[in-house]
């Protein structure tokens, strides 16, 4: 039993990981360099991130500089944002690219807040089926006779403690994003 709790705990852990890994691609106006993430350039003929191309940092509030190790590789990376769903055009001098993050309008903001509750909640369905899961484990341990109908009782009590302290996980990350977002 000891082992499908954990089995089922470290499912929800992965969980709620990926749920703050897609709350960092999010952008919310301000400069965040996971925004970056999930674009790939061309680097002889490999996709590569852009992170293992150039240094990328943030300037100011709403400015990320990336400057390529390689200068070759500047013209590449611009074609690779204007391609990616970001929506903001690169600046560039030739050595540093500039990004700047454009302010969120109050639609756009809703719009955005309305996603990030949509993932949280996504994210809530994802760990029910997890606990589903474990607690039907469990039941089938208890039909083997492997776990006695205490037990049984315990497990799914000790399931159910582990999925709301996750749930509350996942409210308050999914709070302080939207919090975030709406924030001038």
């Amino acid at each position: 039993m000891k082992e499908v709790l954990a089995k089922a705990e470290k499912k929800m852990g992965k969980t709620i990981a990926k749920l703050e890994g897609d709350y960092a691609a999010i952008r919310a106006g301000r400069a965040n360099p996971a925004v970056l993430d999930k674009v790939t350039v061309d680097y002889y003929g490999a996709p590569t991130p852009i992170n293992q191309l150039a240094a990328v940092s943030v300037a100011e509030a709403r400015v990320l500089t990336i400057q390529p190790w390689d200068g070759s590789v500047c013209r590449a990376i611009e074609r690779a944002i204007q391609k990616s769903d970001i929506g903001i055009n690169p600046q560039s001098d030739g050595r540093t690219i500039r990004l700047v993050f454009p302010p969120l309008t109050e639609e756009k903001r809703k719009d955005i807040v309305k996603d990030v509750s949509k993932m949280a909640e996504e994210s809530k369905v994802a760990l029910r089926s997890i606990r589903r899961d474990a607690i039907e484990k469990m039941k089938a341990m208890k039909k083997e006779g492997s776990l006695t109908e205490d037990d049984l009782k315990q497990g799914e009590k000790k399931m159910q403690e582990i999925t709301d302290k996750n749930v509350k996980v996942i409210d308050e990350r999914s709070a302080a994003k939207q919090k975030e977002v709406l924030t001038l």
